[in-house]
């Protein structure tokens, strides 16, 4: 069965999550309804099932553990104490360059889905490896890219973040040369912590019904399932394992770390540690053999 039938009327963090436009006048940011610098989120103010308190310090903390461990490209954010006491998730936004927006476009848009021409799934219903076949359509430098991509899909996986939909995904034009690149990863969320049935990924891992020989034993996405997409994506076998290695034997010590550090509570730093330990073991099965 295909993965995505699975996420059909699913709940989603990015959709409850109210986004408050910023700007930097004298030092201090300000709401702002035009030229927005930066982006400011809340504390959902609709329920999720767990944690919903910690969502913000989520996104701080993940996006952290994406550019500082595994040198993921993020734009500049931070958390900050609200006047009510609650935390908020401030990121700068990079649609914008000396003052002028930047064209960009997600792949729900590169792939020109809508709610109107694919129903309110139009997000999820696709796979990654179209989104790879995609990124080859409009990006020259795919061999560069594509690898930038995959690490993304993987952290995500690693991460429990089951919301790396069309949309979290956008390609925009370098100032230099005016090619179409990846721009800087955002909305990384370990969103199982908050949704725990939610679904391991987004996106099918592969744009046919194909399931590798560890997926059927195991009934989830292995280190195998990851390394047969990097196949996929024309991915050299040694550049693939490259990449995997980070997340199935990499820097455990640092990520405890900047986990505890964190400013989740302490109940929701547990669950968080505890899901990369459980997608560490599923990503070293099928590459250490």
């Amino acid at each position: 069965m295909a993965y995505r039938a699975r996420v059909v009327d699913r709940m989603s963090i990015s959709g409850v999550q109210e986004k408050v436009s910023l700007k930097l006048r004298r030092g201090k940011l300000e709401v702002t309804d035009r030229e927005g610098e930066y982006i400011l989120k809340p504390v959902p103010s609709l329920a999720l099932p767990r944690f919903v308190e910690d969502v913000p310090a989520n996104e701080h903390l993940t996006m952290l553990l994406a550019e500082r461990i595994f040198g993921i490209e993020t734009p500049p954010n931070a958390l900050i104490r609200l006047g009510d006491g609650t935390l908020g998730y401030v990121v700068k936004r990079f649609d914008r360059r000396n003052g002028a927006r930047i064209l960009q476009e997600d792949f729900s848009q590169l792939l020109e889905r809508s709610p109107g021409t694919h129903g309110k799934n139009y997000k999820y219903d696709s796979s990654y490896e179209e989104v790879g076949r995609t990124l080859r359509r409009f990006c020259a430098a795919y061999p560069i890219e594509v690898e930038r991509l995959f690490a993304r899909i993987v952290f995500s996986y690693a991460f429990s973040n089951g919301d790396a939909h069309l949309k979290n995904f956008s390609l925009y034009r370098t100032a230099t040369t005016g090619d179409h690149v990846l721009t800087p990863a955002y909305d990384l969320v370990s969103t199982s912590v908050h949704i725990p049935e939610e679904s391991r990924l987004a996106l099918d891992l592969f744009a046919d019904d194909f399931e590798t020989a560890a997926f059927r034993d195991h009934g989830f996405f292995t280190g195998a399932c990851f390394l047969e997409l990097a196949r996929r994506f024309q991915i050299p076998g040694t550049r693939a394992r490259a990449i995997l290695a980070p997340f199935v034997s990499g820097p455990r010590r640092e990520v405890q770390d900047l986990i505890s550090r964190s400013f989740l509570s302490e109940k929701a730093r547990a669950d968080y540690a505890a899901r990369y330990r459980d997608r560490r073991k599923a990503l070293r099965i099928g590459f250490e053999a």
